[in-house]
């Protein structure tokens, strides 16, 4: 590979896996928070309320770190992919901007409002900042997931004499069937993010014995919506999307479930190490058929392996891809048995006192960080070596003028920025996370 294009694509992967820290939370709380907002305004209790202030701070402090990484990303289309900007800017630049104009100044508009006009706005007015943060977010996660489904899956769009991809048709572009599924898996999976956030802080407050009344609104509602998210990731959302793979990028599904040859009633792989020159699974833990049966609904049905396709489409990295899907579908497994756990003790009125679910659910915080950034390494090195899938190879879309030394003296001063970056935002957390959600009589005991 050429070192230039290595450095680049290193580039990209480490600034948006860093940026995509920041929204999948707010994503997710600005849904949550709407919900305290509510159940706040129904039942005129300000614990709610205070609950939902509390958020919005870590919401903003998220919401800032988001905007100030965000930006460089789209800078980097031009800079070091500027012969993919060149060919299909007149297609993802629609999307890029009116992720801008409106979703983003909405959003940022009114968390400002909801963060400092609580006074003034009054209880409806404050829960209609709530809502419209809600739905800038959102509306975001719309434009961006429709930029890339549009590059693994093409919609809408006509290619010039000149080689240059033009936009035919907007309605093509946002309702590319790619959108819905992917939409609603990655922004059900943020909501997932938030409720073990929220279960992991409410956790944290009743093992330490601080702000208890506080930790116990947060396991109410985190967790009974944790437990719907991760089965609407699991059916249909994680069904769909697995369906437009198998449909549309057959050579991707063959690579992430680690299928070398073509079989008929092909068994799902929960375990397994692929060996490239082996072309096989060493140690393979399989359930016979389910692949066939989950992919086409039926036992007998034949599933595409690798191998009857050109080794020239096959994804570069196979066995990073497939680790990284296994490591995805896993996590979500085990975020499901979590949550069904702490639902049921929940129901029974055990939860608030099990010590030993509350270390759990406090400890589960890393992991859907984890399983979010798996998911999106699934999708993107299952695109390749495609940079637009079918139309624009990974290699011609680089800047041919940006050499490998250039690339990587900004990626080292990405990295030390960055690094600035995470420690300003921990710290900024653990502040919040300090002062918790109430007046200093609410706070309960001192910090064990």
């Amino acid at each position: 590979m050429d070192s230039a294009l290595a450095v680049a694509r290193l580039h990209f992967a480490f600034t948006i896996t860093f940026h995509y820290l920041f929204p999948q939370l707010t994503m997710g709380l600005a849904l949550l928070i709407v919900i305290l907002k509510t159940i706040g305004l129904r039942r005129k209790d300000g614990r709610y309320d205070r609950a939902a202030r509390f958020w919005g701070k870590i919401f903003g402090v998220n919401f800032a770190m988001g905007v100030v990484t965000g930006i460089p990303m789209e800078f980097q289309f031009g800079t070091n992919w500027a012969e993919f900007s060149r060919t299909a800017g007149a297609v993802i630049g629609q999307t890029l901007a009116m992720e801008g104009l409106f979703s983003f100044f909405l959003e940022s508009s009114f968390l400002g409002l909801f963060l400092y006009g609580e006074k003034r706005l009054g209880p409806r007015g404050h829960w209609l900042a709530a809502f419209l943060v809600f739905l800038g977010s959102w509306m975001s996660g719309f434009f961006i997931v429709a930029t890339n489904a549009w590059m693994q899956h093409p919609a809408g769009h006509g290619v010039g004499p000149d080689g240059a991809i033009r936009l035919e048709s907007l309605a093509g572009l946002l309702l590319n069937p790619w959108v819905g599924w992917q939409y609603l898996h990655t922004m059900i999976a943020a909501v997932v993010t938030a409720c073990f956030v929220m279960a992991s802080v409410g956790a944290f407050y009743l093992i330490a014995s601080r702000h208890q009344e506080h930790g116990r609104i947060f396991l109410r509602l985190a967790v009974p919506a944790g437990l719907v998210a991760c089965l609407l990731q699991l059916y249909p959302t994680g069904d769909g999307q697995g369906k437009m793979v198998a449909r549309h990028q057959p050579v991707t599904l063959a690579a992430m479930e680690g299928l070398f040859f073509t079989e008929t009633g092909a068994p799902l792989v929960l375990i397994g190490q692929p060996d490239m020159e082996k072309m096989r699974l060493d140690n393979p833990l399989a359930l016979p058929g389910m692949l066939s049966v989950l992919t086409y609904r039926r036992w007998g049905a034949e599933v595409k392996g690798l191998d009857a396709f050109s080794r020239d489409d096959w994804p570069e990295n196979i066995p990073l891809l497939y680790y990284a899907y296994h490591v995805m579908v896993g996590l979500g497994t085990i975020f499901i048995a979590v949550m069904a756990a702490a639902s049921w003790m929940l129901w029974r009125g055990r939860l608030f006192g099990a010590r030993g679910m509350l270390w759990i659910l406090m400890l589960m915080l890393p992991f859907p960080y984890i399983a979010n950034t798996a998911g999106w390494m699934t999708a993107e090195l299952g695109r390749q070596p495609w940079l637009i899938y079918g139309l624009m190879r990974t290699p011609a879309g680089v800047s041919p003028h940006v050499s490998a030394g250039n690339a990587l003296f900004t990626l080292i001063g990405f990295m030390g920025l960055y690094a600035v970056l995470s420690i300003l935002f921990l710290f900024l957390i653990y502040r919040e996370i300090e002062r918790g959600p109430g007046p200093a009589e609410a706070r309960g005991a001192a910090p064990a």
